[in-house]
């Protein structure tokens, strides 16, 4: 474990106590280790963990969209261009859960922009989609249970992913599109702690698109023409990047929405995370995989398939490897998370050696020191929605209503 994230020398029981409740959201999440295990209460010699079991000096809160008057209009309407608040807290405190659902037009999960900001800064730390945040890359719900996110029936948005704060946390939802917000349900449950440890470190998710990631040449039929499969990258020149941050963190995740402009597989394309090194440097990855689907803790395109697991998925698959061809898929590096000290440039190739020109929609989440580097400003609401694009290469396929793609 980095030293310069979780303390080297011994902690209080007290701090171990709190350290152990930042976790124990994620069974896997790497500060289980450093849980303060019971005495031994079994004569085998071997200490317990009780993990949950253990007190801890928290008070539970939520923040809820509940009808103030004692009815049952317990949600919140949400005109075109207006904002909201969902949660404003004094802290220290830790963000345990939030659940959304949401009664609008079929572009709400575009429209509408999360974001949440940490201890009175100006710009936000997290700031995507609605959809995006929660997995839903491409605007369309699909239900699936992962470690960190759920899409629960009908149309229930669920994140478990803890979010620490020391002075204060604000979480507003802007209405950016042009349609209403009937009705917007939320609940977000947080705890107040007494202090949070020095070593806590700041939840953050950015979204970015490239539609289309534009390909180097339309000269291909298949992933194995001698004209993609020779070309070299090795310094990941033309990669989509997902993520760039600066500070001292662990990268713990991606969720990715790929509509495809081309036929055949969208993958091929190498994980590359450049790490600690001074931006635009042309250097080696310090970090390089071997193909999307595998980046994604799958095989052989997914079998054309969906699925979902605790820490990666395809959830949804929808007319696989052909034009109009729809992909959400994640992976969360909560039992592996990627260091950084100073920066990370997470990518990933867009084909092998960037051939392919599909549409990316993506949000990279981490835990860093503040203050954290600007982040790319969002795309106009309409950029946001998804569309096929005339690119040229291998199509069998025609765009469907000229530049639309099949309905859902």
């Amino acid at each position: 474990m980095n030293s310069s994230i979780l303390p080297s020398s011994p902690v209080s029981p007290r701090r171990r106590t709190l350290l152990a409740t930042l976790a124990g959201a994620l069974g896997a999440w790497p500060l289980l280790s450093r849980r303060s295990p019971a005495q031994d209460v079994s004569g085998s010699g071997t200490p317990l963990d009780l993990g949950p079991a253990l007190y801890h000096p928290g008070r539970s809160r939520k923040s809820s969209s509940y009808d103030r008057t004692g009815g049952n209009a317990d949600y919140v309407p949400l005109a075109p261009g207006k904002s909201l608040t969902v949660l404003s807290a004094n802290g220290p405190g830790v963000i345990r859960h939030c659940w959304f659902t949401i009664a609008a037009g079929p572009h709400h999960l575009k429209d509408l922009v999360i974001r949440m900001y940490w201890d009175e800064e100006v710009a936000p730390s997290v700031e995507t989609p609605m959809g995006d945040f929660f997995g839903l890359n491409l605007g369309e719900y699909c239900t699936y249970a992962s470690q960190a996110m759920t899409v629960a029936p009908m149309k229930a948005l669920n994140c478990y992913l803890p979010m620490p704060f020391r002075r204060s946390a604000l979480v507003t939802i802007s209405n950016e599109g042009n349609s209403p917000v009937d009705a917007l349900y939320f609940n977000l449950d947080y705890e107040l702690v007494p202090e949070l440890p020095p070593e806590t470190l700041y939840l953050h998710a950015q979204y970015r698109q490239a539609t289309p990631c534009a390909g180097w040449t339309d000269d291909w039929k298949t992933n194995g023409d001698p004209i993609v499969l020779q070309k070299k990258n090795l310094y990941g020149t033309g990669n989509y990047v997902i993520a760039e941050a600066a500070g001292q963190g662990h990268y713990i995740g991606t969720s990715l929405g790929v509509l495809q402009n081309q036929d055949g597989w969208w993958g091929e394309g190498d994980d590359m995370v450049f790490i600690d090194e001074t931006p635009g440097r042309r250097v080696l990855p310090v970090i390089n995989g071997t193909g999307s689907e595998d980046y994604f803790n799958g095989a052989w395109d997914f079998g054309d398939r969906s699925f979902a697991y605790p820490y990666n998925g395809a959830p949804l698959v929808v007319n696989p490897e052909r034009v109009g061809g729809r992909w959400c898929v994640y992976r969360w590096h909560l039992p592996d998370p990627i260091h950084f000290r100073r920066w990370l440039s997470m990518t990933i190739e867009h084909g092998h050696a960037n051939a392919r020109s599909d549409n990316f929609f993506s949000v990279g989440y981490w835990y860093q020191t503040e203050p954290h580097a600007p982040f790319p400003a969002l795309p106009a609401v309409l950029d946001r929605h998804p569309r096929l694009y005339a690119v040229g290469g291998p199509s069998e396929t025609p765009l469907p209503g000229g530049n639309t793609p099949p309905a859902p």
